[in-house]
Formats: structure tokens, sequence, C-alpha cells
């Protein structure tokens, strides 16, 4: 395997990702997640990119405090550099051990700054503040901070649930306000839709004439989502499709770098390295790009830069190829093997009336076994499925054929008839798969490996009209 795309630091795992775009470089503080026993505290470490493809590690930058500090652990916020050139590093301080007014671990703003070195900052407790009246104290979290160039001042997106209303749909976005990231003053609250639990990780930034606000909820399905407006106050439209990404792509958040727009978010890993293991907190840094597409709705993607990498063309032993099939199920199935590492794009056109058509991935040779990444034009949708799925016993019948798919991996989409691309990133146990650029679905692909790449129709008649497997040729 040469190189990797997909970064980790060798001891633990990536949690939310802070990145921070400075002289070209792409600074990606992260939270060191290390799922020991008994937990240690949390620190922020820095990996640092100058092209989307080599990751440096830099170590820890932000540690955390001590058992009786209150940034035990020090989780997510941002940076920013005022006018003087000074950095400013928020971030939420959280011990299990310090509770606060309704009984549980409390969670405050706390404040850093630095003369340049992202990975030396001074810490003023004294700047530190929780919660206001009409807030719970255990919710108050991942301070966003940016400047409102119209305003001329400084403000501040807090993760804050109320203290009254339904138990999920306590949740808002607090703002606080200031002149010179010193001392805060409450404002109104930002967003309070009443529809979730939290909002965690929000920012806002702008493209164009479109303002974006992005957050993370996990009270409908754990999933990175954004809304969009012409001004920073609102009012913020639902767009069709207003995911990032899947289940597995978690608390995304951004950096202008140049004039692109980069997401680096974590693919969470899954209990027992199985794909019938329990989604994990933390797993391994993922970038995608945003682009804008007409209607001002955003598109994602990896940075060609990663997909461009996969330069030298291996065979998957299938080429172009139609299958009909209108009431009933086809497949083809290449001679070749899966690569640990690869870029699979296959382009496809289909017919108005097809139910389903799509790949497989690490199949048998007859296509039964693998991975199903299923295009359902009819439902508006792209699913990840596998087969055999988990048996829940030795009757013909107990194969778990009441499962519509993989739970949780499915992206809605547009698949109108006409032509579409798939194009597989995959990498060890993690894979991401994109449909026309537009849509994402990233995900750990742990129980098959190897095996064959395939394609199927079911009822209905599609065309694969090509088919490439590449690998990523010596590099230094």
């Amino acid at each position: 395997m040469q190189g990797r795309v997909f970064f980790q630091p060798p001891e633990g795992w990536v949690g939310d990702v802070i990145p921070f775009a400075r002289e070209g470089e792409l600074n990606l503080f992260y939270l060191h997640e290390r799922r020991e026993i008994p937990k240690p505290g949390t620190s922020w470490s820095l990996a640092v990119t100058r092209d989307l493809l080599t990751v440096e590690d830099r170590g820890t930058a932000l540690p955390h405090g001590t058992d009786d500090d209150a940034d035990f652990n020090a989780y997510t916020g941002s940076v920013v550099r005022d006018a003087s050139g000074t950095h400013h590093l928020f971030y939420t301080g959280h011990n299990p051990a310090i509770l606060g007014a309704d009984g549980t671990p409390l969670q405050v703003v706390m404040h850093a700054t630095g003369d340049g070195d992202l990975t030396s900052w001074t810490k003023h407790p004294e700047h530190t503040f929780g919660a206001p009246a009409g807030y719970e104290s255990g919710d108050w979290r991942d301070p966003f901070v940016f400047f409102d160039e119209r305003r001329g001042l400084w403000r501040m997106l807090i993760t804050a649930r109320r203290t009254d209303g339904p138990e999920r749909r306590r949740g808002l976005i607090a703002q606080y306000e200031s002149s010179d990231l010193l001392t805060w003053k409450e404002a109104a609250p930002f967003w309070d839709p009443r529809r979730y639990v939290a909002h965690e990780c929000p920012e806002v930034f702008s493209i164009g004439d479109w303002w974006y606000l992005v957050y993370s909820e996990f009270s409908d399905a754990f999933a990175t989502r954004y809304r969009m407006a012409r001004s920073p106050e609102g009012p913020w439209i639902t767009p069709e499709r207003d995911t990032l990404d899947g289940r597995a792509y978690y608390a995304a958040k951004s950096a202008a770098w140049g004039d692109r727009r980069i997401f680096a978010g974590w693919i969470a890993g899954r209990e027992g390295d199985s794909d019938d293991g329990a989604w994990q907190w933390a797993g391994t840094l993922s970038l995608l790009e945003a682009g804008q597409n007409a209607d001002g709705t955003l598109a994602f993607a990896p940075p060609p830069e990663i997909l461009d990498s996969f330069d030298e063309e291996v065979s998957a032993g299938l080429g172009p190829t139609a299958l009909s099939a209108p009431d009933g199920h086809r497949c083809a199935v290449g001679a070749g093997t899966l690569p640990e590492q690869y870029l699979l794009r296959a382009e496809f056109t289909v017919t108005a009336d097809t139910a389903e058509y799509g790949l497989l991935l690490h199949a048998s040779a007859d296509g039964d076994r693998g991975y199903v990444i299923r295009l359902e034009p009819r439902r508006g949708r792209m699913v990840l499925d596998r087969w055999p799925r988990r048996r829940t016993g030795e009757a013909q019948w107990q194969i778990s054929g009441d499962v519509p798919h993989l739970i949780e991996l499915e992206r809605p989409a547009d698949l109108s008839a006409g032509r579409h691309t798939v194009e597989v990133l995959a990498e060890g146990d993690l894979a991401v798969i994109v449909l026309d650029r537009q849509v994402c679905l990233s995900t750990r692909l742990y129980d098959l490996r190897g095996g064959r790449a395939g394609f199927f129709v079911t009822d209905g008649t599609a065309e694969l009209r090509a088919l490439s497997v590449r690998v990523r040729g010596d590099r230094p």
C-alpha cells in the first residue's frame, strides 16, 4: 500500500477536528482519543498538511489539565487570529469530577493565547465562563468564534440546551459577543429550532452570496447537517439534502483554504473491528471538499488531489456491459482481485423504469457474497448493503431478510434516468463512496476483504459504460 490517504495517529484515534488555515497550511487540531481504561484526560493534538495528501503529526498542541482542573478534558472549540497577530484558542473544559447545578459534569468555555507557535499556548483560566440562567450547566460546549465585519465585533456560537421544554428538543445554539476576545456578553440565541437534543460543533461561513450554518446532531440520526441563508442572521433554509455524509462521518468542521472550503471529520470505528459492531466515538481523519451548486446547495467529495493520486490502473477483469432484468436480477463479476488500497470508478447509464442497480465490492465469483452499493431511483437513495447478513438462526429463512440494508448507511440522492458515476476510495477497512461528486457515504468495511468488483441490475435495465480500478504508484 503506497502511503496512507487517511490519517490516524500512531497511538489512538482522531476525535473532533478543528481546522485552521494559515499561510498555505491546513492545521488540523484534533481531540486525541486513546480508548484507555481508566479514561485519561483528552488533549488537542495537531496534524498539518500543505497539499491535502501528506499529513504531518506534530503531537500535543494543547495539553489537558490535571485531575482537579476544569479542563481535565480539553474538548472542541475554535482558533482565530486577531488584528495584532495574537492567536486565540477557545475550547470546552470538562471534568467528570466537577458537577454543575443540574448534577451532571460541568462544561465551560475556556481560553488560551499564543504567539503563532500552534503547539504552544498560554491558558487563561480567569476567562472561563459557564452557562447562564436558563441553560443546562452540563451542556455548554464547542465554542466557535468568528469576526462579523459588518458589525465590527467577534461572535461566539456555543452548543447549549435550555432547562425547559421536551427533553430531546431543548438544544439550541447560544451566542455571545465581544469587542476584544477577552470579555464576552450574552446575546440572543443564534439558532433555536426546538428540534434536536443538541447542535454539536456549530460553525458559520459564507461562499459568495450564501451563508451556511453547519452542526452535528445525534437525535434523529448521527449526522453533520447544514442550513443556508442570505445573511448570518437567517432565516435559515433547509436544503433538500441537508447532510454532508452518513452515519459514520461525524463532527465535521471546515476551513477556507484559499478559495476552497475543506471539511475535516472522522470516520467512526466499530466495536470488535466488525461490520456488526456498534459505532464508536472517534476514528480516522477524512477530508471532504464542499462545492457550491448553482442553487447554493453544497456538493461533497474527497479533494481532487486525493483522487488524482491514484494514477496507476490495474485490471478489474470487468469491461463495459449492459444488463437487462425487467423482472429479475442479473450481475456481472470481474476476474481481478481488489487491492488493499484503491480508487474504483464506474460510469452507468440507466433507464427511467429501473428499480435498482449498482456495484459489488469484495464479492465472490458468483456475486452472492460481498458489499453492495445499491442505487434505488424509485426511493431516491444510495444504500450500502452486505451479503451474507448476520444470521439469527439455522433455519433457511433466518438470514436477516427483514433488514432493508446495512442499517444507518443510506444517502438521499438524485438518481433520475441518464448517466451517473460512482467512485469508491478504499484503504484497508475504510471506504468513501461518492455519487456524481455530489453525495458521499463514508464507512468501514471490516469483514470482507480482497474479492472482486461487480455490476448488477434488478427489475430494469442499466449499462456499465466503464469501470476502472487504480492504485497509487511508487512515491518518494
